[in-house]
């Protein structure tokens, strides 16, 4: 049976503490006069059912006082990480694949995306960093009716690649409840810089992760 690899962008391929997170903690700036710090952060994406940082965006708002319409926080949450043209806080991201590993996976596996991000702003990091790399298929969060936990991106990518067994490497919660509603073994991803790092351990075992590794760079030995 042929092997087929799903990566999650953000917290695996993507670096986006100063991108996505930061645009987080901008917006709700912004609308309440008030920080929220990353662990915070960190404490609802733990929650499970927050993968939406725009719906976290307002959320947390909300919880510090302020309502704020949901158009609302997305037009300025992508002011903060488009900026104008792309120079906004998405030029902070980085990548964490060293160069020659998805290369060198792509030779034994199938690569394929599940992410969260519209495909828009995952096209932005992905010719910025991977432009050779092919990831067939790629799914995002236009491309699904239900929203990580639900496991309607791996469901689809699934019924595109019928006859090939699928891992799913993520770095939430949401992905791991994902993963095991799609019955799919998931490879959680906890960096020793993570905020919540023992929690997130935690909840991943107690999702039955089949490895859990420090960055995607240990992938070839898991």
């Amino acid at each position: 049976m042929d092997s087929l690899i799903v990566f999650d962008m953000d917290g695996v391929l993507a670096e986006v503490t100063e991108s996505y997170r930061e645009s987080i903690v901008q917006t709700v700036r912004y609308f309440t006069g008030k920080t929220v710090t990353r662990d915070a952060i960190q404490d609802y994406k733990n929650q499970g059912g927050w993968n939406n940082d725009w719906a976290l965006s307002q959320k947390i708002a909300a919880d510090f006082g302020t309502q704020v319409d949901y158009d609302t926080v997305i037009e300025k949450f992508n002011e903060f990480f488009l900026g104008e043209d792309g120079n906004g806080l998405v030029t902070r991201e980085s990548w964490f694949p060293q160069p020659g590993l998805l290369e060198r996976l792509g030779k034994t596996y199938e690569l394929a995306l599940f992410s969260g991000r519209l495909r828009y702003e995952a096209d932005i990091t992905l010719r910025r960093f991977a432009p050779d790399v092919k990831f067939a298929p790629a799914i995002f969060a236009d491309d699904v009716a239900a929203a990580k936990p639900a496991p309607d991106g791996l469901l689809e990518i699934r019924r595109q690649k019928p006859g090939h067994k699928l891992w799913y490497v993520g770095d939430t919660v949401d992905d791991a409840r994902c993963a095991r509603a799609a019955g799919v073994p998931f490879i959680g991803i906890a960096t020793h810089t993570h905020t919540k790092r023992d929690e997130l351990i935690r909840l991943f075992q107690q999702e039955n992760a089949v490895a859990i590794l420090e960055n995607v760079n240990e992938i070839e030995g898991a």
